[in-house]
């Protein structure tokens, strides 16, 4: 097969607002490296670190809630999401799925023509558990967001499902993060797990991984996302922000909070756990900064976990969840990559249920 030399990409320029994007038709094709592959991309999804990302929203002199604009205020030692600075141009993207149409030294030439999906963490493979060494696939390399991408292969797994691409470039991203989440919450079947912005791609995620574990689950949506939402699962679904949490709950007893939203509402769902309860968190996109009585945490013997990082082991659990059909992917929309902007727009609005993805 003869590749060509160039491909169009979406190239983001720097931090700031959507202005950043610039479309190319004649980006170099990257060449994959020793043990290396190279992906012809099929689809790849969106997600908030790239939102967060561009925009600087990852930088402490941030307080606000995300919004997919420039932040003034974002310092520029530390606007990504490992707290460093970014290098650009940089294309993102790391929910990429795709055909393997090279490969670099040591790796399998038999991957070529096989269906892949990238995992979104970067390894030092002679120290792959070592959180430090982590990069993020789009963030501190090129991903997705192109015709070709290329990628570690031992951070690929090859795909044996039925799903088009479109529907698979919907799971990287949002379930290994929920996955990540329930994993260091221990979350089983004696739980009770509520679920904050259960409408989104990690909440959606969380929703059905947490009901894989038999866990009980509640769900927080918006009530005109409430029939779709129910689709995932939830045994119960309540309002995105009712005034009394408690009472809303009836008689539930709340052991998880699994939690991406964070903002002014945070104090509430600290105050519903039950005692010995456990909050696991991997994103704040209502407001990073929010009130915590110590009082609460220390006399209830609560659990606090963050969650980034994952071990690899979350990436290919969440594959042989997809072989086996485990879970299901909650495909809201699918865009031209040329028209990113707009994807990401349609993404930050948050008017949809689950995942959106641009076709290269």
């Amino acid at each position: 097969m003869t590749l060509p030399d160039t491909m169009k990409a979406m190239v983001l320029t720097g931090h700031g607002g959507l202005d950043k994007y610039e479309w190319h038709q004649d980006w170099p094709v990257p060449q994959p490296g020793p043990m290396e592959v190279l992906i012809k991309v099929g689809a790849c999804g969106l997600n908030n670190t790239d939102v967060n990302t561009r925009s600087g929203w990852y930088s402490k002199s941030v307080k606000g809630a995300t919004t997919g604009g420039a932040f003034d205020e974002a310092g520029d030692e530390d606007p990504s999401w490992g707290g460093r600075p970014l290098t650009f141009p940089r294309i993102q993207g790391a929910d990429a799925v795709g055909d393997v149409v090279a490969v670099g030294d040591g790796a399998d030439p038999a991957l070529i023509g096989k269906r892949v999906m990238a995992g979104g963490w970067v390894r030092d493979w002679d120290d792959p558990g070592n959180m430090d060494k982590a990069g993020y696939f789009g963030s501190e390399c090129d991903g997705g967001f192109a015709e070709y991408t290329k990628a570690d292969v031992r951070g690929v797994a090859v795909v044996n499902s039925p799903l088009s691409d479109a529907e698979l470039a919907t799971f990287s991203c949002s379930y290994v993060t929920a996955e990540g989440m329930l994993s260091r919450a221990n979350v089983d079947a004696d739980d009770t797990v509520l679920i904050p912005g259960a409408s989104g791609g990690v909440g959606g995620a969380l929703v059905q991984l947490a009901k894989r574990r038999g866990a009980r689950v509640i769900a927080m949506a918006s009530e005109a996302k409430h029939a779709e939402v129910a689709g995932l699962g939830p045994d119960l679904i309540l309002p995105r922000s009712p005034e009394n949490l408690r009472a809303a709950l009836g008689g539930e007893k709340v052991t998880v909070v699994a939690d991406v939203v964070g903002g002014a509402a945070w104090p509430k769902l600290i105050s519903v756990l039950e005692r010995g309860g456990r909050y696991t968190c991997s994103g704040a996109i209502a407001g990073p900064v929010v009130e915590l009585d110590l009082r609460t945490f220390y006399l209830r013997d609560l659990t606090f976990t963050g969650s980034t990082v994952t071990p690899h082991r979350n990436f290919t659990d969440v594959i042989s969840y997809i072989e086996k059909g485990e879970i299901k992917p909650a495909l809201a929309a699918a865009y031209p990559l040329a028209d990113l902007k707009e994807a990401q727009a349609a993404f930050i609005a948050k008017k949809h249920t689950g995942n959106i993805v641009v076709l290269p």
